[in-house]
């Protein structure tokens, strides 16, 4: 994968996984699947992925700017 779709796609992930732990929107996605039940386990879930997804665009950023430097 190039760097700048790794990051774009990292960044993406960020987003949306935040957007997960900082909003209602997948409590009430899953309320309306009848899926309310996992619920109370998405905190295990939601903010490890998040931190994994930040450590993973940090990386991705890095590996783009060493990418650029090369190409200079």
């Amino acid at each position: 994968m190039k760097p700048k779709n790794a990051l774009i796609a990292s960044l993406t992930g960020t987003v949306v996984v935040a957007l997960c732990c900082f909003t209602p929107i997948l409590v009430i996605g899953l309320g309306v699947l009848g899926l309310g039940a996992w619920v109370g386990y998405l905190d295990y879930v939601l903010l490890p992925a998040l931190g994994a997804l930040i450590g993973l665009t940090f990386w991705s950023y890095r590996r783009y700017r060493c990418h650029c430097r090369k190409q200079n």
